[in-house]
């Protein structure tokens, strides 16, 4: 049975989740966008794993409405997923340390995957391993684009919410008792 202070928490989170999703949509230097952070986020902090990893997929989704869809779909897409699985490895245990070290390895996650997907889809690069290579070191703006974006969306996210915390009794509910 959902209490109030549950659906508090629910309100809250997707409250935050509908923010990030949003500031998607307005200008900001490539790669610098909330989803990332979203993802790890959703992977720590709600119980359902799979709204987790949802609510980054869904603001994509949404964003790509507006935006538009684009062959790189399915490796944007995987790759949010799978910082929403690095996520849920913050679930018990969200340390500045470790959630650091999750924005790092999701940034780097999201960089391999993404990078591959454009040499693998596109003619830009030859089909060879120098070719895959040359595709990594040209997306090295692209990297650091996300490694600054993230950070400062995690801290604004994981930060928010340890804030919020003091105020709300609701949201001191752990991820494992949490609605969704």
């Amino acid at each position: 049975m959902l209490t109030r202070d549950r659906l508090v928490r629910f309100a809250v989170l997707t409250g935050i989740v509908l923010l990030a999703a949003a500031a998607r949509l307005v200008p900001h230097p490539p790669n610098v966008t909330p989803i990332a952070a979203l993802a790890l986020f959703g992977g720590a902090h709600f119980a359902n794993r799979w709204v987790g990893l949802g609510v980054s997929l869904v603001a994509l989704l949404l964003g790509d409405l507006v935006i538009g869809f684009h062959a790189m779909v399915p490796f944007v897409y995987g790759g949010f997923a799978a910082i929403g699985v690095l996520g849920f490895g913050l679930r018990a245990n969200r340390s500045m340390g470790r959630v650091a070290g999750a924005t790092v390895a999701g940034s780097l996650l999201f960089f391999l995957v993404t990078n591959f997907g454009m040499w693998w889809l596109f003619d830009t690069y030859p089909p060879t391993a120098s070719g895959l290579w040359a595709c990594y070191v040209a997306g090295l703006p692209y990297l650091a684009n996300s490694l600054a974006g993230n950070a400062v969306y995690v801290g604004v996210l994981f930060g928010g919410v340890a804030l919020l915390k003091r105020g709300v009794p609701s949201l001191q509910l752990d991820s494992a008792t949490a609605p969704a």
